[in-house]
């Protein structure tokens, strides 16, 4: 039997985690596509395929359990942590000591603002 999808219950909170990361791929991603056509040079295919990742990211974040401002204003925290992971990871570009700084305020106020309680 699974667990309820009570408010704060852990099963909302891991589809909601899960809904973000995904919803992060498909922007951060999609742009990255976009970013290899425009400035690098790579094919429209590639400009194409960007643009339809980008498209995912404004479905995706509609399956999240909170209201419209709620979800967007916490997933803009988790953006920039997600936007710096992508930089180091696939970029090449490692953060400094201020961009891991700012990524654990916006991290913090993610969690503050989707997943505390309220009454």
């Amino acid at each position: 039997m699974g667990v309820p999808d009570s408010p704060g219950s852990f099963a909302l909170v891991a589809k909601s985690v899960l809904l973000f990361l995904l919803a992060g791929l498909c922007e951060i991603g999609g742009g990255y596509l976009v970013w290899l056509w425009l400035r690098d040079g790579r094919g429209f295919l590639i400009g194409a395929l960007g643009g339809l990742a980008l498209f995912l990211y404004g479905v995706v974040p509609t399956f999240q359990p909170a209201p419209f401002g709620r979800v967007y204003a916490a997933y803009g925290g988790l953006f920039v942590v997600l936007s710096l992971l992508w930089g180091w990871l696939v970029d090449g570009q490692p953060p400094d000591r201020f961009d891991l700084v700012g990524a654990l305020l916006c991290f913090a106020g993610v969690g503050l603002i989707m997943y505390w309680p309220r009454s």
